[in-house]
C-alpha cells in the first residue's frame, strides 16, 4: 500500500515538475475550495455591456444540485439530482446568487489582451499523419492536458465582443459541479466563463 501511495506521488510530483495544466488546474480547485483564490469577476448583460464587477481575495464558485423526477421503462418514478442554473460566488465570506448573467471569473494576475482583432481562419493541410482527424482529436486531447498556444475569445450571449485572452500553455475543461461553465487554466491562472459564447484557438492558426 505505501509503495502504490509513494508511485503516485511521484506521479503527482513529476506531472507538477512538468508544468501539467490538468493538474495545476487541480490543485487550483483545491486551493479554491479550501481558502479560496482572488479573482475579479466581471458581469455583462445580453448585449456585451459590463453591468458589475466584483474582486475579492477569496472567491470560490458552487453549484446548485435541486432534486429531480423522471420515469422508467416501468413507469416507477425514478428521483436523482441535477445542477439548477444558480451558482453561489462566495466573496471573502459573503454570498452571491446569480442566475443567467455572462459572468467571467478571472484569476488575478491575469489580463485580457486589449489589441486583439478577430481573425479570418484559412488553412491548409501538409499531407502528415498528424492531419488525420482522428489521429488529431488524440493528439490534441493529449496536449490539452498540458496546456498549448491558443487564444481565448468571449462573446456576450448574442455574440458581441466581450475579451481575448492568449498564453503558451492554455488548458480547458468542462466542470462536473458547475452549471453552464467552462474553466481555463492560462499560463498558470484560472479563468471561468459562465453563460457567453466563446472560442478557444489554437494560435498556430492564426499564424
Amino acid at each position: 500500500m505505501n509503495k502504490n501511495i509513494k508511485r503516485v506521488s511521484v506521479v503527482c510530483l513529476c506531472l507538477l515538475l512538468s508544468g501539467c495544466s490538468m493538474f495545476q488546474s487541480a490543485l487550483n480547485d483545491i486551493k479554491g475550495n479550501l481558502v479560496g483564490n482572488g479573482y475579479t469577476i466581471y458581469t455583462y448583460d445580453n448585449y456585451g455591456s459590463e453591468v458589475m464587477e466584483t474582486s475579492g481575495d477569496k472567491i470560490s464558485i458552487t453549484g446548485n444540485a435541486v432534486e429531480s423526477t423522471s420515469y422508467d421503462e416501468n413507469g416507477s418514478v425514478v428521483r436523482g439530482y441535477e445542477l439548477s442554473s444558480v451558482i453561489t460566488i462566495t466573496v471573502d465570506g459573503k454570498e452571491i446568487e446569480s442566475c443567467g448573467d455572462t459572468c467571467i471569473f478571472e484569476q488575478k494576475g491575469l489580463t485580457p489582451d486589449v489589441d486583439f482583432a478577430q481573425e479570418d481562419i484559412d488553412s491548409n493541410t501538409h499531407g502528415q499523419i498528424s492531419d488525420n482527424t482522428s489521429v488529431a482529436r488524440f493528439i490534441n486531447k493529449y496536449k490539452n492536458m498540458f496546456g498549448k498556444g491558443r487564444i481565448v475569445v468571449i462573446k456576450s450571449q448574442l455574440g458581441q465582443p466581450i475579451a481575448a485572452y492568449s498564453g503558451d500553455k492554455v488548458y480547458w475543461k468542462i466542470p462536473d459541479n458547475l452549471p453552464k461553465m467552462t474553466k481555463l487554466m492560462i499560463d498558470g491562472k484560472a479563468l471561468y466563463i459562465h453563460r457567453a459564447n466563446f472560442q478557444i484557438i489554437d494560435k498556430e492558426l492564426l499564424d
